[in-house]
């Protein structure tokens, strides 16, 4: 499942609510800018409560803010990620 996930999460059978979850998470990492109340809106509908949100913003903007950091100090991969992540 976790390779599933990792590979195309979209595709991996997940249910609705992780799917949103995931979906949050992605455009939060890759397009930032972009994100509105509606998105918050959309976590709330499956059933993620504020708290929920919060977390979810905050883990997904922690992972994004340390790997940040390790790209900006030159910080190598470990040796058994690919190179193309």
């Amino acid at each position: 499942m976790a390779t599933a996930i990792e590979e195309d999460f979209e595709n991996a059978r997940l249910d609705e609510r992780r799917l949103v979850m995931l979906r949050h998470a992605a455009k939060l990492t890759v397009q930032p800018w972009s994100m509105s109340g509606h998105d918050v809106e959309s976590l709330r509908a499956v059933g993620f409560s504020d708290l929920d949100i919060l977390h979810i913003t905050e883990v997904t903007s922690y992972y994004a803010y340390v790997n940040r950091i390790a790209d900006g100090l030159g910080v190598p991969l470990e040796e058994w990620i690919p190179d193309d992540v």
